[in-house]
């Protein structure tokens, strides 16, 4: 989150007003159709209710930093990228709450356990409301320092994941061996499924290619690190049963964002056309 600030600047966030289209599309694409089109695949499978739970964990996440590396992989809009990444990432402090309060009872029995809601959002605040604030105001006041440091930061970001992830796969290896048969396919479907829809969204309002491209990607990567901690802070353990999902997807998204990226790549990147 701080290598995401350091990527800002306010001018992130007036650019809404100058593309309203692309971002409200994309918006809706993460926020609202991400959520119901994990339910309604949810729908169709047999999932255990934790292992389930943990798919809406990860699908009401945000998209992180990656987005931003992949849209500019891509050559996608990668101005949109950022700051549909920025918005949501904060937005998240209230959405996330709010959606595992909506969705937590329907798939666990928690009894007197009931997840503190009010502390979630304050937690989520802490981590990714300051870093975001401590980013930009590094970048506002130290650019030269930024313009050199960005890139490790994102880098040292990229090698936390890994070794957090490698150590919490490695404490629950058997677990994880156990469900993973289970969680792949029907993430890799759910991972398929967003990129499809938010492309073919986008390009349906008739938006420019460069822009379905990043609303595809924002649309169809999450925020896996964010899941598991999500999941762990609401457990009290470091890797409860339904981080497992964030935890195979951090795995499964590579298998099909990468070759999305490729074919992607290969899109005319038109721009909008008059609605």
């Amino acid at each position: 989150m701080f290598s995401l600030g350091l990527g800002l600047t306010i001018a992130d966030f007036t650019r809404i007003a100058a593309a309203p289209k692309a971002f409200v599309t994309g918006l809706v694409a993460q926020v609202v159709l991400l959520p119901i089109i994990a339910f309604g695949l949810l729908a169709l499978t047999d999932l255990p209710p934790h292992l389930a739970f943990g798919v809406m964990i990860l699908a009401f996440c945000p998209g992180g930093a990656t987005t931003n590396m992949l849209s500019r992989f891509a050559r996608a809009d990668v101005a949109l990228s950022v700051t549909l990444t920025a918005f949501v990432s904060l937005l998240s402090v209230i959405t996330v709450p709010l959606l595992i309060a909506a969705t937590s009872s329907y798939f666990l029995d928690l009894g007197e356990q009931a997840i503190d809601i009010t502390g979630l959002a304050i937690s989520l605040a802490v981590i990714t409301i300051v870093p975001v604030a401590l980013g930009m105001i590094t970048r506002r006041f130290a650019s030269a320092f930024t313009l050199r440091a960005e890139r490790y930061f994102f880098g040292a970001s990229t090698v936390i994941f890994v070794i957090v992830l490698a150590g919490a796969l490695a404490s629950n290896w058997a677990l994880f061996i156990a469900n993973v048969t289970i969680l792949g396919p029907i993430l890799i479907l759910f991972n398929v499924v967003l990129l499809a829809v938010g492309w073919y969204l986008a390009r349906g309002l008739k938006l420019g290619g460069a822009q379905a491209a990043t609303i595809a990607i924002e649309g169809g990567v999450q925020n896996s690190t964010l899941g598991i901690t999500v999941a762990s802070m609401i457990a009290g353990t470091a890797m409860p049963d339904y981080a497992l999902p964030s935890a195979v997807y951090g795995i499964t998204m590579y298998l099909v964002t990468l070759p999305a990226i490729f074919l992607l790549m290969r899109q005319p990147k038109l721009v909008a056309r008059p609605a």
